[in-house]
């Protein structure tokens, strides 16, 4: 039998051990990829860093692209398609990890948190995979939100909103894939004008695409308004970042909200799935779950939004991410911040998701309980 010969970014976690036998891997850096990584390849398995199109692939003997990422504008699917070249992706992978990371930010932000579970509105802009999860995250916690997403029938949504709307919000969350097409394109889609409609004490997190936002005109209004606070996991022209912007968000990290291992083993497994069949193949396993987690075990007596605050930090500290960002790039060149940048995420740490995690409870207030619920948590009797 044939053995497949791929190629796969080095962030993609258990691909050769899901192949098995029946594939020889290769692990490479994603920018340090280049086309003659690919000579005699069958398979190239990416991520976001990498732009895949005909100057990469021709003349290659590639015959499948996945992308371990829920959005695709890295890569030209126009030329695939011309060329034959079968292709997948991982639309919903890293959805709660986002989700997670969102929650993380509101709740390392002064009182947001207890703005929002008291009345407040979090509006989403995009509703995609994330931007749907996040909005059921809110329904389930008691979050009023609001969605601007132009590109879907309205009637879909449910909580339909204007792009002007969304942005009186007390929080704003972005999740719109990055496109330039008409009639409403999400590039710069918050730019001078939109940026000076933020509620002015609005928090506004971004965990898409660097370029939704104009770059230059955040730090710009960021200056000019104190109230107004910004958490960035993705940057205008990464891997090199605006270090004037740095300075003045809230918190910044190093486009890792989708990095948990649990979304990376979950895009891991719609890859394996996708592809094995173009070659006539079958899946080894359908195991691709994370280590077991010890139970959590709350402080008695934590209620509301304290509790959902101790629940989200027992797996995500964002803090630290904030920390080892400011660190890595600080007093260094543009191309060497870069670097360093690229180096956060290719070393990330193994974050694990709240979702699925068992949390062992005293007899407690049903209110607590179904906090709990809400964040996807199993709930157990405390052990004595």
């Amino acid at each position: 039998m044939h053995k497949l010969r791929v190629v796969a970014d080095e962030n993609i976690p258990a691909i050769a051990a899901s192949l098995g036998e029946m594939a020889a891997v290769q692990m490479i850096g994603g920018r340090q990829l280049v086309k003659r990584d690919l000579k005699g390849v069958d398979v190239l398995l990416v991520r976001s860093v990498t732009q895949v199109n005909e100057t990469l692939l021709a003349g290659t003997d590639v015959k499948f692209v996945g992308t371990a990422t829920s959005g695709f504008d890295h890569i030209d699917r126009a030329y695939l398609n011309a060329a034959g070249i079968g292709f997948a992706y991982a639309p919903g992978a890293n959805a709660n990890s986002v989700v997670e990371y969102v929650l993380a930010a509101i709740a390392a932000v002064g009182t947001k948190l207890e703005q929002l579970l008291e009345g407040g509105r979090l509006g989403i802009v995009g509703y995609g995979n994330i931007g749907a999860a996040m909005s059921r995250r809110c329904d389930a916690l008691g979050i009023a939100c609001c969605v601007y997403d132009p590109w879907l029938d309205q009637q879909d949504i449910g909580n339909a909103a204007t792009l002007v709307e969304v942005l009186c919000c007390e929080v704003v969350s972005l999740h719109p894939e990055l496109t330039r097409t008409a009639p409403w394109p999400s590039y710069h889609l918050l730019g001078v004008a939109e940026l000076e409609q933020l509620n002015s004490d609005c928090l506004l997190i971004n965990a898409s695409r660097g370029a939704v936002i104009d770059n230059n005109a955040l730090e710009t209004q960021l200056n000019s308004s104190p109230r107004l606070q910004a958490v960035l996991d993705v940057w205008e022209g990464e891997p090199r970042i605006n270090a004037g912007l740095l300075d003045r968000v809230r918190l910044g990290t190093a486009h890792i909200a989708g990095y948990s291992l649990d979304g990376k083993l979950q895009a891991t497994q719609m890859l394996v799935r996708a592809l094995l069949p173009q070659f006539g193949l079958k899946p080894l396993s359908d195991s691709f779950a994370g280590p077991e987690l010890t139970p959590l075990q709350p402080p008695e007596h934590l209620s509301g939004a304290a509790l959902l605050r101790w629940a989200i930090a027992q797996r995500y500290d964002i803090g630290r991410d904030d920390s080892l960002l400011r660190e890595s790039v600080r007093g260094h060149s543009d191309n060497a911040a870069a670097v360093r940048f690229d180096r956060l995420r290719r070393n990330y740490r193994q974050r694990r998701e709240l979702l699925d995690s068992t949390v062992q409870l005293s007899p407690s207030d049903p209110q607590d309980v179904d906090l709990l619920h809400a964040l996807g948590c199993k709930i157990a009797p405390r052990e004595r």
